[in-house]
């Protein structure tokens, strides 16, 4: 009897083992999907960024980094922070610090970009091990844009990733980062700080974080 409940107990033990690492993976694939969604109000900046910064009359596409960036250079993998952005005297240290406590902690960790953007061209979404889904029709370019040339300018944005948007109290005020890491290793960080006026937003400053050149061994801090 004794030997029976021996043989039971290790029978137990080994199919724990062997099960548990199939729930850890599973758990790990399965959670881009469990975090929490941007919400709708967030999308607004968003378009704003990508019409105000990179959109031109040749492009076609853009590939979206499908969860929020939560650091804000790439050779600083920590979190954002009231000191470290006390540190870099960003925007000349204009910034409001209730701005500025709320981007820090709505970008502790990751959220999911949903298929709310409207910026008027196709776009499609990457996940940061490179795989993507279908591109999102939207409406074409306005016409008024077709008659601009920007003589090299690339027809596919590849890729731009999104922070959470931070907002002061009075919610008149608003600050977004925005990266560009491109395909060839070069590309840029940005703060976009923006400003609501008689209900209307409009960007209202930009400061560089980072810049990458193929030249350079890693990005540079503005």
């Amino acid at each position: 009897m004794q030997y029976c409940r021996g043989v039971v107990i290790i029978t137990l033990l080994v199919s724990l083992a062997l099960f548990h690492p199939v729930m850890e993976a599973g758990s790990l694939a399965a959670a881009p999907e469990l975090a929490e969604s941007v919400p709708a109000e967030d999308y607004p900046f968003y378009d704003l960024a990508v019409e105000d910064k990179f959109l031109t009359s040749q492009t076609k596409s853009v590939v979206i980094e499908r969860m929020t960036a939560t650091h804000l250079h790439p050779d600083e993998p920590q979190l954002p922070t009231l000191a470290w952005f006390a540190e870099r005297e960003y925007f000349d240290g204009r910034l409001p610090q209730d701005l500025l406590r709320d981007f820090v902690t709505k970008n502790q960790r990751p959220s999911r970009l949903d298929r709310r953007f409207g910026f008027g061209v196709r776009y499609r979404f990457v996940s940061g091990e490179g795989g993507g889904d279908a591109e999102t029709s939207l409406p074409v370019i306005p016409a008024a844009w077709l008659v601009q040339q920007e003589d090299g300018a690339p027809d596919i944005i590849d890729h731009l990733a999104f922070s959470r948007v931070g907002l002061n109290l009075r919610a008149d005020q608003a600050l977004l980062y925005v990266a560009n890491p491109r395909p060839d290793g070069t590309g840029a960080g940005f703060l976009l700080w923006f400003v609501r006026r008689q209900k209307v937003w409009a960007l209202y400053d930009t400061e560089v974080v980072w810049v990458s050149r193929p030249d350079q061994n890693s990005p540079s801090r503005r």
